[in-house]
């Protein structure tokens, strides 16, 4: 039989097309703009516009490297959405066919404070950041330094985790640095980075910059200053708990991953996928990338005793929920370490929020009854803020509340 020539070819999910090409191309770290690769560039662009993609949206695609992406919030697919509590109209469907919900919800007052922006720079670049100040706060106030996911903005990140209102209630400063887009296309923190993953270098000490100078502009408690992120921002968050321990009281990372677990686009995605972090030995130097300009002694001390929480879906596809896991037990080797050897007591408590999300809560206690290390693990979450507002991105307000459950663990280090 002859070939028939007058099939119709299927029609193409450009957003499909467009996620995977995005995905491989930054995982292969390709420059597709200039040099023998430019004719994939070509070729990508023809493709998607025969698909009906515009021809700029193609340009984009090809040129992108984003190793993090804009999250939605995923139901159960087991779970009928009337059963949530969830409208028909409340339900929508992604590209890839899965179901994603917003569940509506009242926002709470405008915040009363200021929230100013200033930018400061060190031999390593400068960075941007707003502070929000609340109308009232007592003397030697604490510092919460908050780092956005990627794409995402200070303002963005303050409106979906709803800190500035928990700043008010507290009162304590609330820091949002934000990452340069000449320093990352997608505004990512670059903590896949070698440069960036080290003390008084790169990225890190940008923020420990801003840190000191705001706490000295403002009377900040210099032993209250904490850090918290979102993913990349989470990850950058670890990294400052390491380098920057005598700053730091404590960590919080939500949807993050482990310390110096990559070194560049590769090995970056790998690890985000669940791959191997290259990360053997928690309190010892086996397996680790080297760290140009260190030498072995410090290379050696890897593990610092940081309070620290952790946040993480178990549906969690664009970092996979064991990086939270090697997190949490970075954070407790490190401290059974310090306790010459004494493990910490775990124990574990189930529950749900109201209408909402189950989760698992894991706390890591010393001898003396003082927690250490905690870890929230959200079922049928996805990579986004838990307890969040949608007035942000990244966020699923179905979660148990993430910012005021950190805040806690935060306030309540000794």
């Amino acid at each position: 039989m002859k070939t028939p020539f007058n099939i119709r070819a299927p029609s193409f999910d450009a957003h499909a097309i467009d996620e995977t090409i995005r995905a491989s191309l930054a995982a292969a770290g390709l420059d597709t703009t200039s040099g023998p690769m430019r004719g994939v560039t070509d070729t990508i662009r023809r493709a998607l516009a025969a698909s009906g993609m515009p021809m700029k949206e193609a340009v984009a695609v090809a040129r992108g490297q984003v190793i993090d992406v804009v999250a939605r919030v995923v139901t159960d697919r087991t779970e009928p959405a009337r059963a949530q509590g969830v409208q028909p109209e409340d339900v929508r469907h992604t590209a890839d066919g899965e179901r994603a919900r917003r569940p509506p919800m009242a926002e709470p007052p405008a915040a009363v404070g200021t929230f100013e922006t200033s930018e400061y720079a060190n031999r390593a670049g400068a960075r941007s950041y707003k502070l929000y100040v609340p109308a009232r706060v007592g003397a030697l106030p604490p510092l919460l330094v908050m780092l956005h996911g990627c794409t995402q903005s200070a303002d963005d990140f303050a409106a979906g985790t709803r800190m500035n209102r928990l700043a008010d209630e507290h009162g304590l400063l609330v820091v949002y640095p934000e990452q340069a887009s000449g320093a990352n296309a997608s505004k990512c923190w670059n903590w896949f980075k070698a440069q960036d993953q080290v003390r008084d270098a790169g990225e890190p000490s940008l923020i420990a910059g801003i840190v000191r100078e705001v706490a000295a502009r403002h009377g900040v408690d210099t032993r209250r200053i904490f850090v918290a992120g979102l993913s990349a921002g989470a990850a950058m968050a670890v990294i400052l708990g390491q380098t920057y321990p005598e700053l730091f009281t404590a960590v919080g990372a939500h949807s993050g991953l482990p310390y110096r677990s990559a070194h560049d686009i590769p090995s970056a995605m790998a690890v985000m996928k669940g791959g191997r972090s290259g990360m053997a030995g928690l309190t010892g130097s086996k397996g680790l990338q080297p760290v140009p300009g260190q030498d072995d002694a410090r290379q050696r001390q890897i593990a610092q005793a940081v309070p620290t929480i952790v946040f993480h879906g178990d549906r969690d596809h664009t970092v996979q929920l064991s990086n939270g896991i090697t997190i949490v037990q970075q954070a407790s080797d490190a401290h059974s370490a310090a306790a010459r050897g004494a493990p910490l007591r775990v124990s574990t408590q189930r529950g749900s929020r109201p209408g909402g999300r189950r989760y698992s809560r894991t706390v890591h206690a010393d001898a003396a009854g003082r927690t250490r290390v905690e870890c929230w693990t959200v079922h049928g979450a996805g990579h986004a803020w838990a307890g969040g507002s949608d007035s942000g991105s990244c966020t699923d307000a179905s979660g148990p509340d993430a910012s005021a459950e950190m805040l806690r663990f935060f306030l309540a280090v000794p």
